[in-house]
């Protein structure tokens, strides 16, 4: 299975040049190890009809995406994950959801994220009915117009943002009715929504921003001692953090 996949990665890479690539994988079994990589503009790996989907226990998944209008569309499902995902470029779209019907869980989740570039968006849906437990993720992006939505139903989440843009106003905007989300004049749009019981340390949220006119929601329930930290250095922001048991 290793050997197939560096295969497809090696023809991904070297027909990137010339046109837009594609991956879909479907894999069972635990302790899978997938790298994959993809340069130039409209790659897709999974897109809104075909997931991408990884089932199993012990999956390390990391991709490095350079280029713009590329897609990510994947589902995952199975505790102990561990991704690393670059991204370098505009107008990128990812879309992880870690499901836990059907009897699996989806504990221990540990995602990093690191982006460059503008008017990107990203959309993380961790876990179902509180059984994604002990998740971290870490968020860290360069540039402005960018949309990160993310919800976890689990305990004791540990999620820390860190984003850097230039913008001094903006008309940043979300709608949970229509799912719709846009970002205007260069602000950034962070959602955080963390549903389920934390232990003696809660849930944790940490968001260090540089740069104005963004809109920052910040959702925890729970029973344990949730904790928000936030830095926030510019003009024009618009902050709503809901805490409740």
């Amino acid at each position: 299975m290793r050997a197939f996949l560096y295969g497809l990665i090696l023809s991904t890479v070297l027909a990137s040049t010339l046109s837009a690539n594609e991956i879909y994988i479907t894999q069972i079994g635990d302790t899978l190890d997938l790298d994959i990589t993809q340069d130039g503009s409209g790659n897709e790996f999974g897109d809104s009809t075909t997931d991408i989907t990884l089932d199993g226990d012990d999956m390390t998944f990391s991709i490095t995406q350079t280029g713009d209008s590329n897609v990510i569309d994947a589902v995952i499902k199975g505790n102990s994950y561990t991704g690393t995902w670059t991204f370098t470029g505009d107008s990128n779209t990812v879309d992880l959801e870690c499901d836990s019907s059907g009897g699996v869980n989806c504990e221990n989740v540990t995602l990093n994220i690191a982006t460059v570039g503008d008017t990107n968006k990203y959309i993380l849906d961790i876990g179902q009915s509180a059984d994604a437990d002990g998740a971290q993720v870490d968020f860290t992006i360069d540039g402005d117009g960018n949309i990160l939505i993310t919800s976890i139903d689990g305990e004791s989440a540990v999620v820390d943002v860190d984003i850097d843009n230039s913008a001094t106003s903006s008309s940043a905007t979300t709608s949970d009715s229509s799912s719709t989300y846009t970002s205007g004049q260069g602000g950034v749009v962070v959602e955080l929504d963390i549903d389920g019981d934390g232990d003696s340390a809660g849930h944790s949220v940490k968001l260090d921003i540089t740069g104005g006119g963004s809109n920052y929601k910040v959702t925890q329930s729970g029973v344990g001692d949730n904790a928000v930290d936030g830095t926030f250095s510019g003009d024009g922001q618009d902050v709503d953090i809901t805490q409740s048991d």
